[in-house]
């Protein structure tokens, strides 16, 4: 992954799969002017699922995404990291679509009461 900001990898991946923010937006439900804001920097640490989302449709790794978006840990080691990240994925993709949202719901409240 490059280096840089989480807008910045958002739009290299964007721009590298051939999709406009309108082409995301009827992929994805999120409106283009939200994507835009990720992608400048505006909105800095969006939702799980929009990442989630975006990582699926854009072919990229979900969890480098959470560590720029500042959801991961990048002082972690990488080997355990990656091993927890691909026990988690393996989990998620046995569920419905619903069911990960509802999971990724539950893992920002938790981080939220964390970090409150």
């Amino acid at each position: 992954m490059a280096d840089g900001t989480l807008g910045e990898r958002l739009k290299q991946a964007r721009i590298a799969a051939g999709l406009s923010l309108r082409d995301v937006e009827r992929e994805v439900g999120v409106r283009s002017g939200h994507l835009s804001q990720m992608e400048t920097g505006t909105i800095a640490k969006p939702e799980l699922a929009i990442l989630w989302d975006l990582a699926g449709l854009y072919g990229i790794e979900f969890a480098p995404l959470l560590v720029l978006a500042g959801h991961g840990d990048a002082r972690q080691p990488a080997a355990r990291q990656r091993q927890r990240m691909t026990v988690a994925l393996r989990a998620m993709q046995e569920l419905t679509p619903a069911e990960q949202a509802e999971a990724l719901r539950y893992m920002a409240e938790l981080k939220a009461r964390r970090d409150g």
